[in-house]
């Protein structure tokens, strides 16, 4: 089978996100061949470079997201009134397009302003989806035909055809107050989300060679595969393990109300019909999969893939090092904290991840105050890097508060005490990898107040850990009963919880043992490649072939090229089959003697 791979800002980039697991499906999917088609998302992303590609890869093709390449196009009178029409029909579509945050009752006309239930999107009409649908597919072959878009997006035209929609009758209040400082963001972010409509991926040889196109995100990554499948029939499959339109819901909060309004309504529209047109859609875990059903999402095409981990780093601690195996060797373990200036130990706490104000280490810190209080041996380490500037700035406020909780102890008058809580980085002594951080501690903690998919949970189940955690995300779903879950932003829940499993060691090696179990079972590298061989075995299977088969008089041969038929394997192969004898020796004519 022939697959194209879509990324944004991911695989083949060095460091992209997203661009693990895709390695791992490219990798694990060695008898498929994979073409993929990469948008960047800067010049330092460029600059990195890619990561080794395995002989499966046939080919890349990538393109800039993050600056419009000048095509030299410039279209005739004819070209630029299509623009023009199509422009405006996608223009009208955003605003009219219902408001995101309101609800509408099956049956009922839309009240405006009427407040929707927490979380929930509001599904776009069906009359507004054709709409965009139509002039997506049309601005689509008007690039085709004429070269590209670059200049007709850019353009004063383009401008004035969203301003004509956003002044027209039937407008939504949001999109007539739309003043033109409003109307040139609007134009200028819709340029920049519709570049991949001028590419020249849309071709017999290009995307339309793939028997399916695997978009590894929604939003811009899918609209390649939207044109694949508009131009050329090819199945669709989408994977999201964080939804893109729930992203666009919690960004832009300095925008205009007339901005966010129709740029929710752009992305609202652009996700309705990705998740119309894709064959099978693909949630990393039941919290992204409720936001896709949230936001119009067909239940009948959603499949459930938890997204895989390589458990070989953390197989010498998952299995040879386990809890009880620690308690059995107390001496060796003394021995070798000591070696490590007591570092980490049976009662040491460990949170990994990214230093960041989501993560909620303020919360820790105070938790961990009053697990100091009820047990003094205990020690707690935050091992990670900060997130940007605004982590920069936060890991400086935990480590001040962390100073002024816990004031250096020390033996006596003239010895030098050690602060309980270190802030380390993954590289250093005794934080080598992940698998060493979780080695050294005794249960791992995480105290998100925002939280996707918790990767650094799995890594720990992987080590046999024991966990504790706060109900955010996918977490409940990740730890199922092998970890104990507490409240976000309560320190005292969180406390109590590291508490009673430092005080247990035979419970802490039972929930680490089965959190292991349930790791191996449930994420790793295995169960996601054989989940996505066995769906795109299922997509292609029910896609009607496109390249019909004749036969020798020109005519089609339906059932000719059946879908295992694209996996390389002794069945593709021909083979003579036995005919019985009385099937190819030509028979005597019977006739009848006349007397």
């Amino acid at each position: 089978m022939r697959i194209g791979l879509l990324t944004e800002g991911g695989y083949p980039y060095v460091g992209g996100e997203g661009g693990v697991w895709c390695d791992r499906l490219v990798r694990g999917l060695d008898r498929h061949e994979f073409d993929v088609y990469a948008f960047s998302t800067g010049q330092a992303q460029e600059d990195a470079g890619w990561v080794e590609l395995p002989p499966q890869v046939q080919r890349v093709r990538t393109a800039p997201l993050w600056v419009a390449e000048e095509d030299g196009v410039v279209h005739g009178r004819r070209a630029r009134r299509r623009f023009t029409e199509h422009y405006g029909e996608l223009a009208a579509a955003l605003c009219t397009a219902a408001e995101p945050g309101t609800a509408q009752q099956p049956g009922t006309a839309q009240r405006r302003g009427t407040a929707a239930e927490p979380g929930t999107a509001q599904k776009p009409g069906t009359a507004e989806a054709d709409r965009f649908a139509n002039a997506l597919h049309g601005l689509a072959e008007l690039a085709r035909e004429e070269g590209g878009l670059v200049a007709a997006l850019r353009s004063e035209q383009a401008v004035r055809a969203l301003e004509r929609a956003c002044r027209a009758p039937g407008a939504r209040r949001a999109a007539r107050e739309a003043r033109v400082p409003d109307l040139l963001t609007v134009a200028d972010h819709l340029e920049r989300a519709l570049r991949p409509l001028s590419l020249d991926w849309y071709e017999e040889d290009g995307l339309g060679a793939v028997d399916l196109c695997h978009a590894a995100s929604g939003g811009i990554a899918a609209l390649p595969g939207l044109l694949a499948r508009h131009f050329f029939g090819v199945p669709l499959v989408v994977t999201e393990y964080g939804v893109r339109l729930r992203t666009h819901y919690l960004t832009r909060p300095d925008a205009s109300p007339a901005v966010r309004s129709l740029l929710a309504a752009f992305h609202g529209l652009l996700t309705a019909e990705t998740y119309r047109a894709a064959s099978y859609l693909v949630p990393g875990n039941a919290h992204a999969r409720r936001w896709q059903e949230r936001c119009g999402a067909d239940r009948a095409k959603l499949r459930t893939i938890h997204p895989g981990l390589d458990a070989t780093p953390f197989a010498r601690v998952g299995e040879d090092r386990r809890p009880e195996d620690r308690e059995k060797d107390e001496e060796r373990e003394k021995q070798e904290r000591q070696e490590k200036q007591e570092h980490a130990g049976p009662h040491t706490l460990v949170w990994l991840g990214r230093v960041e104000p989501a993560k909620d280490l303020v919360s820790l810190l105070h938790a961990f105050a009053e697990v100091r209080a009820a047990e003094p041996g205990t020690r707690l380490r935050i091992v990670g890097r900060p997130s940007g500037p605004e982590g920069e700035a936060y890991l400086g406020h935990c480590r001040a508060l962390a100073a002024q909780l816990f004031p250096d102890e020390a033996d006596g008058p003239h010895a030098v005490g050690r602060n309980p809580v270190s802030f380390e980085e993954l590289g250093g002594p005794g934080a080598e990898t992940t698998a060493d951080v979780h080695a050294d501690g005794a249960v791992t903690v995480l105290s998100s107040v925002v939280e996707g998919f918790p990767v650094g949970l799995i890594e720990a189940m992987f080590c046999g850990r024991a966990t504790v955690s706060t109900d955010v995300g996918a977490v409940v779903e990740v730890i199922g009963g092998t970890g104990l879950v507490v409240p976000p932003r309560n320190p005292r829940a969180l406390a109590e919880a590291c508490v009673s499993l430092l005080r247990d060691p035979e419970r802490r090696a039972r929930l680490g043992a089965a959190a292991h179990a349930r790791a191996l079972e449930l994420f790793s590298v295995e169960q996601n490649v054989a989940a996505f061989r066995g769906l795109y075995l299922e997509t292609v299977a029910r896609t009607p072939v496109r390249r019909p088969v004749l036969d020798g008089a020109g005519d089609p041969q339906p059932f000719a090229a059946p879908a295992e038929a694209h996996v390389p394997g002794h069945w593709t192969e021909p083979t003579p089959r036995a005919v019985p004898t009385w099937a190819v020796e030509t028979p005597e004519p019977v006739t009848e003697t006349v007397r």
